[in-house]
Parts: C-alpha cells; sequence; structure tokens
C-alpha cells in the first residue's frame, strides 16, 4: 500500500469496512443531491406550466446520478493514478489512492454505472428526440474527461462554470423538455438559480486542496484566484443565487432559511484556514441547495 501520511487508526477503520461500504465511499453517495435537486427543479416548473410525468421525472433522476456516480468514480481512479488525491489530502480519502479499491475494478464499474446511464437516457431519446441524445453524449464525455485524458478537466479553471452549466441550466433545460414544456428564459434563469450552489460545492473543494492540487500541477480557479478571492468568490456563489431566486419568484421571505444558512456557510469559510473542517461546509451547500428550491416552491404556493 505504500507510505501514508493517513493516521493509522483511520486507516485500519478504512481497511475494516465492508468492501460494499468502501464502494459507496468511492461514489460519494453523500453528494448525490446536486444532480437531484436541478431536476427536481425542472420538474416543479413543468408541473407549475401544467406538464410533469411522475415516471419521466424518476428516469432523469436516475440517469443524472448514474452520470454523476461514473465521474466519481473515474475521479477516484483517475485522480489516485495520478498521485493527486493523496492520503495527506484534507478533503474524504479516495480509497483507490490508498490502495483500498483495486484501480481497474474502479474504472470497470465506472464504465458500467456510465452504461446504465445510456440505458435510462435511451428510455428519454425516445421522449425527448436529438436534444437529449446532445445533453447525455456531452455530459458521459465530460463525466470521463473530467479526470481522464491527457489534460482532464478538474486540473483546469473551467470547473466551476462546467457545473454550472449542466448541473443547472442544462438539467433543468432538459427537464422541461421531457416534460414537453418549453424551454424559455423563466427554465434558464432556474437553471442558474440551481447551479451557482453546486458551482460553489466545486469550488470550496478546490479551495480546501489547494496544496496539494498545486503540488500534483493541476491549475484550478481557486488556485488561480488565490485564499482570499476564493472565498469572496464563494460568498458571491451563495448571494448571487439567493437573489436570483427571489427575482424568479418575488417571494422573499420563504427564501429566509436558505438565506441563513448561506450566511452560516459564508462566516464559517471565512473564520477556518485550511483544513478537514472544511469538508463540513461541503454538504451544508447542498442543503443550501436544496433550502433554495423549497423555498422558491413555498413562495409559489403561498
Amino acid at each position: 500500500m505504500g507510505t501514508t501520511s493517513i493516521d493509522p487508526a483511520t486507516l485500519a477503520r478504512l481497511e475494516a469496512l465492508p468492501p460494499a461500504v468502501r464502494w459507496v465511499i468511492a461514489a460519494r453517495i453523500k453528494t448525490l443531491g446536486l444532480s437531484l435537486t436541478p431536476v427536481a427543479a425542472g420538474s416543479w416548473l413543468a408541473a407549475s406550466l401544467g406538464g410533469w410525468t411522475p415516471w419521466v421525472t424518476a428516469v432523469a433522476m436516475g440517469a443524472s446520478v448514474a452520470i454523476q456516480i461514473g465521474t466519481n468514480l473515474w475521479n477516484d481512479a483517475g485522480d489516485g493514478a495520478r498521485g493527486v488525491d493523496g492520503p495527506d489530502r484534507l478533503g474524504p480519502l479516495r480509497l483507490t489512492a490508498l490502495g483500498l479499491l483495486n484501480p481497474s475494478q474502479v474504472r470497470r464499474a465506472a464504465a458500467a454505472v456510465f452504461g446504465v446511464a445510456v440505458l435510462l437516457g435511451l428510455f428519454l431519446v425516445a421522449l425527448g428526440g436529438w436534444p437529449i441524445v446532445a445533453i447525455g453524449g456531452t455530459s458521459l464525455a465530460l463525466g470521463f474527461f473530467y479526470s481522464m485524458g491527457p489534460h482532464p478537466l478538474s486540473a483546469t479553471p473551467l470547473g466551476e462554470l462546467l457545473v454550472i452549466t449542466f448541473f443547472g441550466v442544462v438539467a433543468v433545460a432538459g427537464t422541461m423538455h421531457l416534460h414537453g414544456a418549453r424551454v424559455d428564459a423563466q427554465a434558464l434563469h432556474l437553471g442558474v438559480v440551481v447551479g451557482l450552489p453546486a458551482s460553489a460545492v466545486l469550488l470550496l473543494n478546490n479551495h480546501r486542496d489547494r496544496v496539494t492540487d498545486a503540488r500534483a500541477g493541476r491549475r484550478t480557479l481557486a488556485i488561480l484566484l488565490g485564499q482570499g478571492a476564493s472565498k469572496v468568490l464563494y460568498a458571491l456563489l451563495l448571494l448571487l443565487s439567493v437573489v436570483l431566486a427571489g427575482l424568479f419568484s418575488g417571494a422573499w421571505l420563504t427564501l429566509l432559511p436558505a438565506a441563513l444558512l448561506g450566511g452560516g456557510l459564508v462566516g464559517a469559510l471565512v473564520r477556518l484556514p485550511l483544513c478537514r473542517t472544511l469538508n463540513r461546509l461541503i454538504p451544508g451547500t447542498g442543503v443550501f441547495q436544496i433550502l433554495l428550491l423549497l423555498g422558491l416552491v413555498g413562495g409559489a404556493i403561498g
């Protein structure tokens, strides 16, 4: 397994985990809300316009989750092979890098999950036609090239923009198209609202890992901006998402829970140095995204 700087007790606990639990960790199940929320948002907007089919939402969520899990597994195997996500990283430990999962098996599992996404996508293509082929094909390609290839996208400053585009605008617009709703400025507006917090999650990850990423030759947006500017950008992403949500619905009061949580997250980020405690802000940012959508729904009902 090689020499590591990981705490021996932590390593022993990971080694004692059942194989199934190791795979759950590698798939990063806790982050799947980032792929489910935009599909839920698009389905809600389609329903508010008079067109919603439950099974379409279920299949779209399944395909979206499969793409994200496949991407996570490719990332675990790819970065582990490059030595990017080593045992000294501050983020959640990557099991491939620690030798607790076989890299070839992880890559095969990722390919299998992408295959599930393709099968689910075939149902959606029959419903939505060529636009869904373009969305699904591009998403699968980005999922692969995010960590693989000679120039992985995860090593560039493009990640945050790609997340806003595909975990926000494209996911919401594509879901609305599947429900037969017209994709207009309102759909694009909502896509940006839910895409901004997802982008903030990636920025937070890259901010936390700036030291090991820079050592591995990465040039992420967080590295290019520096620590202070990265914190400012995180705050702006959350603030802008609340403002755009308020402009979308006009019901500012129902957005108060999201705004309060966002303020707390920004305050914590400002106070914290580069440390493992930053990991606690990642699920919090996911909850912020969900509260934002719930605030929009609550405002519409009220």
